[in-house]
């Protein structure tokens, strides 16, 4: 990763207290501090675009002006239409539009059809989500579906997740996020693994988890934190 990767931001971070009940304590700060607060407002944004309630939506957006490099950004409202549906990822770049005075970008690398790239992109970085369990991976989904293996090869990760303009361990946070505030815990912990793989300590994705703290009910805070903790092997 380059410089601006949260590796390289909190390398020094790897030996803060891990979260370990994800409430609001007097630690919350220690453990925040395991993220930039670039990396920290990105994440409370994908899960408010995740969640889709508008006035929230516009909050969080607001709050990353003058944070957040908005290349950013519209990866993450790019993104969100993988796990939250094209309609409010179409909402979130409709606001992010209004709010950034930003155009859309002239040409995008999305548009050119290029199936074998993405293809080939596309297994690269689900290979590097799932590690160990990337070949398991595809024949699950494959004995649902085959369409939807090869949608989630080219479209998932190929199109959208391996974009090359934020790195994988911020997308895999922001996915965290985004599968914690949906209820959605079979993915919530396959990408707790990923952002591991993908580059993220376990103090960033305390930290992640903590920053959306605020936005999930008692009870999944609660059970968020003993699903992190199997994944830590505690």
């Amino acid at each position: 990763m380059n410089d601006h990767s949260p590796s390289a931001s909190a390398a020094h971070q790897e030996d803060l207290p891990r979260n370990e009940s994800m409430t609001h304590t007097a630690s919350d700060t220690t453990i925040l501090q395991a993220l930039d607060a670039e990396t920290i407002a990105l994440v409370r944004t994908a899960a408010a675009l995740a969640a889709g309630d508008e006035p929230a939506v516009r909050a969080a957006l607001t709050a990353t002006i003058g944070v957040v490099r908005p290349a950013w950004i519209e990866e993450l409202v790019l993104q969100t239409y993988l796990f939250a549906g094209f309609p409010r990822a179409l909402n979130a770049a409709r606001e992010w539009r209004r709010l950034s005075g930003l155009p859309a970008p002239e040409n995008d690398e999305g548009v050119l059809p290029d199936h074998e790239v993405w293809s080939v992109r596309g297994e690269a970085t689900c290979a590097t989500v799932y590690g160990p369990f990337y070949h398991r991976l595809r024949v699950n989904i494959r004995e649902l579906h085959p369409a939807l293996d090869a949608w989630m090869i080219v479209e998932g990760y190929g199109k959208v997740l391996g974009r090359p303009q934020l790195d994988l361990a911020r997308r895999e946070l922001c996915v965290v996020a985004a599968c914690a505030v949906a209820r959605q815990d079979r993915q919530l912990h396959s990408h707790l693994h990923g952002a591991l793989h993908a580059g993220a300590s376990a103090a960033m994705v305390s930290a992640a988890l903590q920053a959306i703290a605020d936005q999930l009910s008692a009870d999944d805070v609660r059970r968020y934190a003993g699903l992190w903790a199997r994944v830590q092997g505690k």
